[in-house]
């Protein structure tokens, strides 16, 4: 299991995935769930991936070789396709083939299906800021200012913070701080998630990764904002009337 958020924000965009991948009680690792593809003021693409770890690494490795092929065309490569709407449907493509191949072998062998979700946020110069999730079909949604954030894999517990606080007009400081404490909320009550965590920041019509941190366990600062908010709810909670 895991859990990615992403926020679509007229200020820019904040991501934060985290980097647990669990296939069973003693088979627990830490591996990468973020990928940046950028092209410094040209564009900018972030993929977090969800599900079946060996789709998701395939996945990315031939959206890598794509990218790397000295043939590449808009038709075949994500960093030359002409809109983010183009990407987003290149990723699906090969997010489906994968996890159809996948689960093809898997079944020969009368183990269980394998798939995976991503959530992709990008922009290109010249085009608007997008915010994408992509199903193992390869079909996706994409969020809107009614809903300005996505969320694959332990989702709810982390949700309700996100649904009280965050709107287009959120500023990215406290955007980070909302998907910080969505992500604290999850990880309090699911051990499948769990840190590193990787957060990811991207302002408005830069076309760039504007900042990035890795935040490890024992993070003071995340530890901070964790017991504050922890001693918050728990003010609120006594202060409430019934």
């Amino acid at each position: 299991m895991t859990y990615c958020v992403g926020l679509l924000l007229d200020a820019g965009m904040v991501l934060l995935s985290d980097t647990r991948t669990n296939a069973g009680l003693d088979r627990i690792s830490t591996y990468k769930k973020m990928y940046t593809f950028e092209v410094p003021g040209e564009r900018v693409m972030v993929l977090m991936t969800s599900g079946n770890l060996s789709v998701t690494q395939t996945t990315m490795a031939r959206l890598q070789d794509a990218i790397d092929d000295p043939d590449a065309t808009e038709d075949t490569s994500i960093l030359k396709a002409k809109s983010m709407l183009k990407v987003c449907q290149m990723v699906g493509a090969v997010l489906a083939d994968v996890s159809a191949e996948i689960t093809q072998k898997l079944e020969r062998n009368s183990q269980a299906t394998a798939s995976a979700s991503l959530i992709m946020a990008g922009q290109r110069r010249g085009g608007e800021m997008r915010l994408f999730m992509i199903y193992p079909e390869g079909n996706f949604i994409e969020a809107t200012p009614d809903t300005p954030f996505l969320q694959i894999g332990e989702h709810k517990y982390g949700k309700p913070i996100l649904d009280r606080v965050v709107t287009p007009k959120t500023t990215l400081s406290d955007a980070q701080k909302a998907v910080l404490l969505s992500m604290d909320s999850t990880l309090r009550s699911n051990l499948s998630v769990g840190m590193p965590l990787d957060l990811t920041v991207i302002k408005a019509d830069a076309c760039c990764v504007d900042e990035y941190r890795r935040i490890e366990s024992g993070d003071e600062v995340f530890a901070e904002m964790s017991a504050a908010w922890s001693k918050a709810l728990r003010d609120a909670f006594s202060d409430v009337v019934i």
